[in-house]
């Protein structure tokens, strides 16, 4: 039950006719205040201390999909951000597809019998019968499969024949600590690391080398990346690394029925390895070695649904619950993982300067004044001479060229030409935005045309751009290089790769295309829009916009050149200009320290009515060091209170939230209340 006055388990009697089928993790119905609802069984226990239990009503499913260390993690992570079980459990375990657990059933049970029945033949010949795999691989002796545990899960190779070799170190010996901590994976020790990639780095073949050995020592591993392009490259490499046929998918992107029969295929131990986005990090995996995730300050690892969890705080926990080793990497570096390294539960690991001197393309800054004067091309292209020059010296050369803008569209916002007002909409008062070169204002929020828009400050009707979009872009750097290609990647359309040779790519972030060999220059356009965001993150949001399109760059030894067009002087820009997101991070985090922001404290948020945010609070019994910042407004006629206290009472503050909110809803409060803890963005 998501009440949260009702997140606690209840007692219930089994039927000797459901005994066999009700094992601690299967769906079960129950009746609870009348009605028939779902649960989950957790535990069996002989006695109760209640007097009087109702029946347990049935087993909706014999399979049981709720792992025991998933579900203590879930009563974890529901009490860290002050959330219920229930809506852990539902981010936890994907929606039940019947067709999927019949077929995986009938398979089962038809190899159950068929290992049965090769026992048998073995035992009357008195010789173990090898039976060919179905992809015609080499035969596995029948009588324990191979990979097998005591229990007969996957034991990640180990005591079995089919252990994979110690993997070799590769490039991880570029980072002095790279070799030692393959080796402490392969022994089955518990490291703990920080990583930030070179420039150039192949990530994924990195993280592939990281799981293999955690494999070899005879543990399963745990992958997290942000969305389903990171996803394809690690799927490559671990294919590459492992095998076919040694990990598991999992991604709300594969659709029910897939997903489905992934994570059983993960929950029955078929494979040591699961990876995904952010719906994998309550995946079950067999002896859990290893919890990565990839450039956690990607904010699709942030949950949008109660109680909002972020997949780099869940791993972090599962590798404190199952003393299990934990992986952090990124070509930039967030505070919070700064704070790992910091606090000593973590080490970094980080190249020398030698070899990041010869890894690293030459980035230069440039004014955001372009200027222009001296090469109408440039005029043309909306471009500094610099970065005009970087990308005509790459297009001579017969390399590519990226071209990073902050936003997608034609011209997604728009002024008065005369005053230099935005653009709002008559109607909803959302911002105006240019379709096309020939299409009229059309409202972002609410889609009203504004043809006849008229400026409500000084009347004039003409408008210019405030921000240029994609295509926009695309369109005045195809007019100033042409019969040069000019490819896109954004929302519409995302592009993984491209071919060598010349040709410009105009990308928003996120979306940049991985080029055969690097790109000759890499243009970073439009920075203000990003560093002037009103964003506690957003210096660090910029520089990992930036530094994962500059990591794309050919070295500056084979011509990689990057050009920022923001101020040099700027610490987002000097930390992109030497490359060292670890410096960035740690400067960052010292100034959160000294106004007391998140991560070096903790923050919750609550978000409702102002007569619902002061009914919770009142009935909060907030710990000592608390301070209440706010309100301040929020959407519609909503505001905002913000809890801040020392991270030693981060559990105090969240058992209290949530007691609060238990209060209400046992009153049946009618205005809902919204609790975050640790929110991504508190303005």
């Amino acid at each position: 039950m998501p009440l949260a006055h009702l997140d606690r388990p209840f007692d219930y009697l089994v039927p000797q006719a459901l005994a066999a089928d009700a094992v601690p993790g299967v769906r079960v119905k129950v009746r609870f205040a009348g009605q028939l609802v779902d649960g989950w069984l957790l535990e069996r226990a002989e006695r109760s201390d209640h007097p009087r239990l109702a029946y347990l009503d049935r087993v909706v499913s014999p399979v049981p999909v709720l792992a025991p260390e998933v579900a203590r993690l879930a009563r974890v992570v529901a009490d860290r951000y002050a959330g219920s079980l229930a809506d852990v459990l539902r981010l936890a375990v994907p929606p039940r597809h019947a067709r999927v657990e019949k077929d995986v059933l009938a398979h089962a049970a038809a190899s159950e019998e068929t290992a049965a029945a090769s026992e048998e033949t073995s035992a009357a010949s008195g010789e173990p019968t090898a039976l060919a795999e179905p992809d015609g691989t080499a035969p596995t002796a029948i009588g324990k499969a191979a990979g097998t545990g005591p229990d007969g899960n996957a034991a990640a190779g180990a005591e079995s024949g089919d252990r994979p070799a110690l993997p070799e170190p590769g490039g991880w010996r570029d980072y002095p600590a790279g070799p030692a901590l393959l080796r402490a994976l392969t022994a089955g020790r518990p490291p703990r690391a920080v990583w930030s990639a070179l420039p150039g780095e192949d990530w994924a073949a990195r993280y592939a080398t990281a799981v293999a050995a955690t494999v070899a020592g005879g543990r399963g591993a745990l992958v997290v990346v942000a969305d389903g392009r990171d996803l394809d490259r690690l799927d490559a490499a671990l294919t590459a690394t492992l095998g076919p046929g040694r990990h598991v998918c999992l991604s709300a992107a594969l659709g029910p029925a897939r997903r489905y029969r992934a994570f059983l295929a993960a929950r029955r131990a078929e494979a040591p390895v699961v990876i995904g986005t952010r719906a994998a990090m309550f995946a079950p995996v067999d002896r859990l070695g290893l919890v990565a995730i990839w450039d956690d300050g990607d904010d699709l690892h942030a949950e949008p649904r109660a109680p909002y969890p972020h997949a780099r705080e869940v791993l972090l926990t599962r590798a404190q619950l199952a003393d299990a080793a934990a992986l952090v990497g990124g070509y930039a570096r967030t505070s919070e993982a700064q704070l790992l390294v910091e606090t000593g539960w973590a080490r970094e690991v980080v190249a020398d300067r030698a070899v990041l001197r010869a890894r690293a393309p030459a980035v230069a800054p440039t004014g955001d004044d372009p200027q222009l004067a001296r090469d109408p091309g440039a005029a043309t292209a909306r471009l500094p001479s610099l970065a005009w020059a970087a990308a005509r010296e790459a297009l001579r050369a017969e390399l590519p060229v990226l071209v990073q803008v902050p936003r997608r569209g034609y011209l997604p916002s728009v002024a008065c030409a005369d005053c230099r007002t935005p653009a709002r909409c008559p109607h909803c008062a959302g911002p105006l935005a240019l379709p096309s070169a020939g299409g009229a204002p059309a409202c972002r929020w609410c889609g009203r045309v504004a043809a006849a828009y008229a400026c409500p400050e000084c009347g004039g009707r003409r408008l210019r751009a405030s921000v240029t979009g994609a295509r926009r872009t695309a369109e005045e750097l195809g007019r100033a290089f042409p019969g040069v290609p000019v490819r896109t990647s954004g929302r519409e359309e995302v592009l993984a790769d491209i071919p060598a040779g010349a040709g410009l790519v105009i990308s928003t972030p996120g979306a940049e295309p991985v080029a055969a060999g690097g790109y000759g220059a890499v243009l970073l356009l439009d920075t203000w829009a990003m560093l002037t965001r009103a964003d506690l993150r957003a210096g660090e949001e910029a520089l990992r916009r930036w530094s994962a399109a500059a990591a794309l760059a050919r070295p500056a030894a084979a011509g990689g050149r990057v050009v920022v067009v923001a101020d040099g002087a700027l610490a987002p820009v000097q930390a992109l200009l030497r490359w060292d997101p670890g410096w960035f991070a740690a400067r960052e985090l010292a100034e959160r320290r000294e106004l007391g922001f998140p991560p070096a404290v903790r923050m919750a948020s609550v978000t409702g009515s102002p007569a619902a945010v002061a009914d919770l609070l009142a009935q909060t019994r907030l710990p000592d060091g608390a301070e209440l910042l706010g309100p301040v407004p929020a959407d519609g006629e909503r505001e905002r209170m913000l809890v801040r206290v020392p991270r030693a009472r981060a559990a105090a503050l969240a058992e209290a939230l949530h007691m609060a909110a238990g209060v209400r809803s046992a009153r049946k409060a009618a205005d809902p209340v919204r609790l975050q803890v640790d929110p991504l963005a508190l303005f």
